[in-house]
């Protein structure tokens, strides 16, 4: 006998919606933000892309600063909590002997990792990254969230080089970062230089490569200095 009852179908709560339109948002502000900067976009560019009215954005966001700083923060207390605890672990394991690849590895495998296996949404926030490193406002944001976890990558490169000059540690990690930002930023243009060869989204690739390549040029130019000095 077939039952007449019907099938009760649970409804989103208000705030079960506004968690859903905050994370179109934030996905969409993303998106536009990795293409254009935080200059090429507006609040009211973020509203069509979405397909609302521009006023809804204000009920979220008091201004656009205030929105860049939200995207910033989501996924950016993800790849600092998971690239502070690989540290802490390498460090851990290596017993007070690091050595720099390990302490690279750790650093920037972890942070891959969460662009190999993230999707689309995690693509976007490296190229929106990227894109920010090379602004005035992004780098106020890139102090504020990420210093402690790049602090702390130099306290072991410190440690893995004890004879090296401090502003050489330093330059080593200006050299790293700037290496993954421009990856990050999947420009596309090692894809037209290879012909194909290489790609710029291939994050696997550079795993495979970027730790062990860095370490060479640290060894390389702090051993140099130190020689340097000792003649």
């Amino acid at each position: 006998m077939a039952s007449n009852a019907k099938i009760a179908v649970k409804r989103p709560t208000k705030a079960e919606k506004r968690a859903e339109m905050m994370e179109q948002i934030l996905d969409t502000a993303e998106l536009l933000f990795s293409k254009h900067g935080f200059h090429g976009v507006t609040l009211k560019d973020v509203a069509k892309q979405i397909g609302v009215h521009h006023t809804l954005l204000n009920y979220y966001f008091d201004d656009k600063r205030t929105l860049f700083d939200a995207v910033f923060a989501r996924r950016a207390v993800v790849t600092i909590e998971k690239r502070m605890k690989a540290l802490d672990d390498y460090d851990r394991a290596a017993r007070g002997k690091p050595t720099v690849e390990g302490a690279l590895h750790a650093f920037l495998d972890t942070d891959l990792d969460l662009y190999i296996q993230g999707g689309e949404g995690w693509k976007n926030y490296g190229a929106f990254g990227a894109q920010a490193s090379n602004s005035p406002e992004g780098a106020e944001f890139m102090d504020k969230y990420f210093d402690p976890v790049v602090l702390r990558l130099i306290d072991l490169l410190k440690k893995a080089l004890p004879d090296a000059a401090e502003e050489d540690i330093f330059w080593g990690y200006h050299f790293v970062t700037g290496a993954l930002m421009l990856t990050l930023a999947r420009t596309g243009r090692i894809d037209k230089l290879s012909h194909g060869l290489c790609r710029s989204d291939d994050y696997e690739a550079v795993k495979a490569r970027m730790a062990r390549f860095m370490a060479a040029g640290f060894r390389d130019i702090c051993n140099q200095r130190r020689l340097e000095r000792e003649d």
